[in-house]
């Protein structure tokens, strides 16, 4: 069984993070047999640590991490691969891909720039 974690950055303010969990929401209910988790690298809970953990628990065999980040900034480029490693260290029989971030998906990007011109025209 693959499992999913959508990693954001998190915030002090609760209300930040809907966006995300209505992402969670829409995956888990078109693709109910991928066990998927919300983590968070600071400010909320669950860290990547805790997230990973328990979908390991739900059997998880293998797992994609899909950062919900627009750019490969530092987060992505040095924070991410660090606690990827100790994670995979912890779970040395769990296959942990990363994807890249949403801001590298073409099809992203066009419908961000799709909703900017339907408010302006």
């Amino acid at each position: 069984m693959h499992g999913i974690v959508l990693f954001a950055h998190g915030a002090r303010d609760p209300e930040w993070a809907k966006p995300f969990e209505a992402i969670r929401d829409v995956v888990r209910r078109k693709r109910p047999e991928y066990p998927i988790a919300l983590a968070y690298l600071e400010a909320m809970d669950p860290p990547l640590e805790g997230a990973i953990a328990s979908l390991v628990q739900e059997g998880a065999s293998s797992i994609t991490v899909f950062p919900l980040f627009m750019a490969q900034g530092g987060h992505l480029k040095q924070d991410l691969p660090r606690i990827l490693e100790a994670i995979r260290a912890s779970h040395p029989h769990v296959p942990i891909a990363q994807e890249s971030a949403l801001g590298d998906s073409p099809e992203l990007l066009e419908a961000i720039a799709t909703w900017v011109l339907a408010r302006i025209e």
